[in-house]
């Protein structure tokens, strides 16, 4: 059996997919159903369980079968949240108890990390100086990935932390506001015409990675099992968000782009450059291409709008 937390989320809800195509049904998925919306991203899939994510730290520990591989997905992932009992209990406490189950029974355990841990800094190399969280979410994730680092020299099973850039594609619409410019993008264009940007989009720039990617990496670390360690997930290219509406207008054959002011409370909280340096990943093995944004975009907005 395979755990997923976060199971029925967006890049969740794509790896549980890519497990039945791999011949995986055995699949524990774990989430937070309160809203119901969700289970139509897996109302395809094979799932052998299903638990609250509250409830499933005890049913974990309770249960004498032991997974074969933990992917820690779920989290609460608002930026804007900044309800420290909320997010540090959700993220940091729920991790570190997964992660204590996962060193004693020598289970794999892969976990989301996040891009947002570097703050302001335009180098992305995975080493602490470059770390400087500018949220309460970003914070939240290092100080998990500080716990990783202390206790990887003496892990007897893989530790696997993954920092996801900008994943844009399939099976994100119940975020809201925490989902992908390609989708509210795509949504603006379809309900005025206009794609709306901060002045200054030309020169924001982010590592904008297809979920198909970032599931394709998942998948690799759980079939190398001596890897261990935190990696960077995006393609190491950045493009601006005026390049991205473009290719939305293009792929609409229509409308315009209308800039706004940027907001003065997110002066010194926005994050304007972010690209992945791949160095590590590659180093590790890691050696398939990314999908190109143009196509991989185009590709989004026809499922989209199917």
């Amino acid at each position: 059996m395979i755990v997923i937390t976060g199971g029925m989320g967006f890049i969740g809800s794509n790896l549980v997919l890519a497990l039945n195509q791999g011949g995986h049904q055995d699949l524990w998925v774990v989430d937070d159903l309160t809203d119901g919306v969700k289970f139509k991203n897996l109302q395809t899939a094979e799932v052998q369980d299903y638990s609250h994510y509250e409830d499933f730290p005890e049913q974990l520990e309770a249960s004498a079968a032991c997974p074969e591989a933990i992917f820690h997905l779920g989290a609460c992932s608002d930026t804007m949240e900044w309800n420290g009992q909320l997010m540090m209990r959700q993220n940091f406490e729920y991790s570190k108890r997964l992660l204590s189950y996962c060193l004693v029974k020598k289970v794999p355990f892969i976990y989301a990390s996040s891009a947002s841990v570097y703050g302001l800094n335009s180098s992305s190399q995975e080493i602490r100086k470059n770390e400087s969280p500018l949220n309460l979410y970003a914070y939240s994730k290092i100080l998990f990935d500080q716990v990783v680092r202390r206790v990887l020299p003496d892990a007897h099973s893989p530790i696997i932390g993954l920092r996801y850039f900008n994943v844009y594609g399939p099976r994100e619409q119940h975020k809201g506001k925490m989902a992908s410019v390609v989708l509210h993008f795509n949504e603006q264009l379809l309900a005025s015409g206009k794609i709306r940007l901060f002045e200054g989009s030309e020169t924001f720039r982010r590592d904008f990675i297809h979920v198909d990617d970032a599931v394709k990496i998942n998948l690799w670390f759980l079939e190398h099992p001596e890897k261990s360690g935190i990696y960077n997930v995006g393609t190491g290219q950045s493009r601006s968000f005026t390049d991205l509406a473009q290719v939305v207008l293009d792929f609409h054959g229509r409308g315009t782009m209308e800039f706004v002011r940027f907001p003065p409370e997110l002066a010194g909280h926005y994050q304007a450059f972010t690209q992945a340096d791949l160095t590590q990943l590659r180093s590790a093995g890691y050696a398939d291409p990314f999908t190109d944004l143009i196509a991989g975009v185009r590709h989004y907005l026809a499922w989209l709008n199917h």
